[in-house]
């Protein structure tokens, strides 16, 4: 990391006049730290901005990203920068202060919805933040492009009222599934789990797990009792972060027939943030149905 910051400040300076000329299209730069949030500027902003998401790959771990030389230049020509905070994406927040940008044009999700260090950062799982997210977002676009402002705020109200299916399905799970035990491997959907009202069982361990440590021999037992006793009805795990001890669990989970629903960090390919969001739901009430999603 220290190299790529002395990196960035030998580079940011030779990319200022490059920055400059990317502009003029007409589009306005948007650099998103993780493609959900990318998806959402590009609902905001439509035509024009153009958007470059860095973490876009659902098949990797987003806790193992390396940022690169590149990574510098599409940020040292972004007129906007938007990510998640709360100690989730920490390079992003360092490449900005070595490239000369800490007063710069920024949206920070942990910041919107008053997310800290420490805390459960997958902050894009809790219902408040997209809204948000997008509210920020179009009032920094309008503020950057005042002739267009009624664009940004027509766009940023489809949007809003996009997510009403969402909201719905999330009150329908709440209301009939209220209270119902679950697990998972790790944190990631642990907002929305809440949202749904589910109780969450085998919180450090998932803790444990989140922060790259090695869960406790009590705790790694009480969960496998869980899933043993089918004291859980559904097993959460990240997808995108697999390894010897979650396979272990999930095949516990699939041996007493408790469902298991896969969620990830990073959006798929192709799908909006609601049709993720939209699948990940409809696969819980499913699993929670009694079926394997």
């Amino acid at each position: 990391m220290k190299r790529l910051l002395a990196v960035a400040t030998a580079v940011f300076a030779g990319l200022v006049t490059a920055a400059a000329a990317r502009a003029d299209d007409g589009r306005i730069a948007v650099l998103a730290a993780e493609n959900f949030y990318g998806d959402v500027a590009s609902q905001i902003g439509g035509d024009r901005v153009a958007v470059t998401s860095v973490l876009s790959n659902p098949d990797q771990d987003p806790h193992l990203f390396e940022t690169s030389p590149d990574v510098v230049r599409k940020l040292a020509a972004a007129r906007i920068i938007i990510y998640n905070g709360a100690d989730y994406d920490p390079w992003m927040e360092k490449l900005r202060r070595a490239a000369g940008k800490p007063d710069g044009a920024a949206i920070v999700a942990a910041d919107l919805v008053h997310g800290k260090a420490g805390d459960n950062p997958h902050l894009w799982y809790d219902p408040p933040t997209m809204p948000a997210v997008a509210s920020a977002l179009a009032a920094t676009l309008a503020a950057a492009d005042p002739a267009h402002r009624a664009e940004y705020a027509a766009r940023l109200e489809t949007f809003l009222a996009s997510l009403a299916p969402l909201n719905e399905k999330i009150a329908a799970i709440g209301k009939t599934y209220a209270g119902t035990p679950v697990a998972a491997t790790e944190p990631v959907f642990g907002y929305m789990a809440a949202a749904l009202k589910l109780r969450m069982r085998d919180e450090r361990f998932q803790v444990a797990v989140m922060n790259d440590t090695e869960p406790g021999a009590r705790e790694l037992a009480a969960f496998e009792q869980d899933l043993k006793s089918r004291r859980v009805r559904v097993l959460f795990f990240n997808k995108q972060a697999t390894n010897n001890l979650v396979g272990h669990l999930l095949a516990l989970a699939r041996a007493s027939r408790i469902p298991v629903v896969g969620v990830t960090e990073t959006g798929p390919p192709g799908l909006s943030y609601q049709a993720w969001m939209q699948g990940e739901l409809d696969a819980t009430a499913q699993a929670l149905a009694g079926s394997a999603p």
